[in-house]
């Protein structure tokens, strides 16, 4: 809203100049998002509290129930701040008429919906359970069918899949791409929902991810930079950068409360919502391979969970203590803190091997 205003009234001023810059309404948009984030957490966290929208830890393995019953009570459902602020952030600094940021909105919207009923049937069912896996991996696929359609509709001819380390190769994937576009979406959405088990492991993580494809959404959308680094060019994607940057400053902020020992939770509410955006971003930028080494953590938590059911269901014995694998650490006496600053760390290297594939082509 603001950035159309101002090329509104300032038009041919510089003021309107610098306005053009993604860059810089990029780094406007973390400061925004972090702000509301740091203003608005006390505020939001207490009526949560009011809603009675608490932690619930009665599901917990009974080897760590000791260790996380210091989180029974703490609200949860924090993803509303996190929404809250990327919203106000783009209102203020994306172009809201560009199509890759309407697709970014809708994703949010729909998979915030999505995490807001299933907290809501947490807190407030008799059993204290919220949607069934089945309910939710099917409302997760109608959404991305319908993202799907709308992205076929903006470009038909854009069913191709990238292939990194390699200059300007891609595959028709036809109508398979749409097969792809579940696989990316659903598990980068369940994967981060996964790894939000301890204090600020997942937030901490998305902002590591979401800061790589912001880079990757200026260059895919520079003509310039497109064409050294040797990447399609995807015009008006470059607004991606916003869009993920207003999602970093809202994560930063939401992990200033978040983090050990955390005073709120973002509940699936958050969990899903920044899941699926992450998911969405990097097919929107035609990137969705590499997101399998920038989301490394997310991956890697994943594919512990399923390890461990197949190799439950095959031998009747745990392949790991507990899964997904932050909590199989804690089980082995690893702290919390120390679990998750590893995982972050991680994250960081597994973010800059993914930027690294601009240059190895």
């Amino acid at each position: 809203m603001l950035y159309q205003v101002i090329k509104y009234v300032c038009a041919n001023s510089p003021m309107e100049n610098v306005f053009q810059y993604i860059s810089f309404r990029a780094v406007c948009a973390a400061l925004t998002s972090l702000c509301f984030s740091l203003l608005f957490c006390p505020l939001i966290r207490k009526m949560i509290m009011r809603l009675n929208m608490l932690e619930n830890i009665s599901d917990v393995h009974e080897g760590l129930y000791e260790k996380h019953q210091k989180k029974q009570g703490i609200p949860s459902m924090g993803g509303i701040l996190i929404i809250l602020a990327i919203f106000f952030a783009l209102i203020l600094w994306a172009d809201l008429k560009n199509f890759y940021i309407q697709i970014g909105v809708l994703v949010i919207i729909g998979m915030g919906l999505l995490g807001f009923v299933d907290d809501m049937m947490k807190a407030f069912s008799r059993e204290k359970k919220g949607l069934t896996m089945k309910n939710k991996f099917l409302c997760q696929v109608v959404l991305t069918a319908g993202i799907g359609f709308l992205i076929y509709r903006h470009d038909p001819e854009a069913l191709f899949l990238t292939i990194p380390f390699f200059k300007n190769i891609s595959i028709d994937l036809g109508w398979l791409y749409i097969g792809l576009m579940f696989l990316v979406i659903l598990g980068t959405c369940n994967a981060v929902n996964v790894t939000d088990g301890l204090d600020g492991l997942a937030t901490g993580s998305l902002i590591m991810s979401f800061s790589a494809y912001a880079v990757f959404a200026y260059v895919v959308g520079h003509r310039y930079l497109s064409e050294y680094f040797y990447v399609l060019h995807i015009p008006g994607v470059g607004e991606l950068a916003v869009f993920c940057a207003a999602v970093i400053g809202a994560c930063m902020g939401f992990l200033w409360f978040n983090t050990n020992p955390a005073s709120i939770f973002m509940g699936d509410t958050g969990s899903l919502t920044l899941g699926g955006a992450l998911g969405v971003v990097a097919i929107l930028v035609k990137q969705e391979l590499i997101l399998i080494i920038i989301g490394g953590v997310f991956v890697i938590e994943m594919l512990s969970v399923i390890i461990q059911i197949i190799f439950f269901k095959t031998t009747g014995r745990r392949f790991f203590l507990i899964a997904p694998l932050h909590h199989h650490f804690e089980m082995k006496g690893l702290s919390e803190t120390q679990i998750v600053v590893r995982f972050w760390i991680l994250a960081i290297v597994f973010s800059l091997i993914g930027l690294l594939t601009l240059k190895l082509r």
